[in-house]
């Protein structure tokens, strides 16, 4: 049982599904009886923009706002959102990064330059970065648009909520004619997950 809160921070660009993967964890630990707080950028969402979402839930939360270095875990569903967002975490966390690139304004202008290796530029800071290619099993799986119930998938590892509620929340939450599916790619994302974990 956890008696401290949890910081869970899930950062990625508009239309990558960060507002459903954060529905479906605030729900999880809604379903295992904790109080829980969460926080989201709704406004960019639908201009690809960065898009976080704060989670924090344990027995009793007061505030829904991650403070940088207070994020426990951060799920990154694209390379530059992790490097944006990466002073959020704290000493002993884990940063989870989605191999995949989405190239912001600046950068297709011309005026900025992508960073080209945001993995290693991590991992210099002596952050604790598992790197996930998402995409490449949505792809295998049939379905590229489930890249978030993947990484769910993934992050379950690393919370102590059983199998069966994240099914629980995913059945609520997803409309039926995709369940089945984001069902099966939450299960790819679980055993990807645990075959990295280190």
């Amino acid at each position: 049982m956890i008696h401290s809160t949890k910081n869970i921070l899930i950062v990625g660009v508009g239309g990558q599904g960060v507002i459903l993967a954060s529905n479906i964890l605030t729900e999880v630990a809604l379903m295992r009886g904790f109080d829980v707080k969460k926080n989201e950028a709704h406004g960019q969402s639908q201009r690809s923009g960065s898009v976080p979402s704060h989670i924090r839930y344990g027995k009793k939360v007061h505030s829904p706002i991650i403070l940088p270095g207070e994020a426990d875990i951060i799920l990154s569903f694209e390379e530059l959102e992790a490097l944006r967002w990466a002073h959020y975490l704290k000493p002993g966390g884990k940063i989870i990064v989605n191999k995949q690139r989405i190239y912001p304004p600046s950068v297709t202008s011309g005026m900025d330059k992508y960073p080209e290796d945001v993995v290693c530029i991590l991992r210099k800071e002596k952050m604790d970065v598992m790197e996930i290619d998402g995409m490449e099993v949505a792809n295998r799986i049939g379905n590229p648009l489930v890249v978030s119930t993947i990484l769910l998938g993934v992050i379950s590892n690393f919370l102590d909520f059983p199998e069966k509620i994240w099914i629980s929340a995913i059945t609520k939450l997803v409309p039926e004619k995709h369940r089945n599916m984001n069902i099966k790619a939450f299960q790819e994302g679980k055993k990807l997950g645990d075959t990295r974990k280190s």
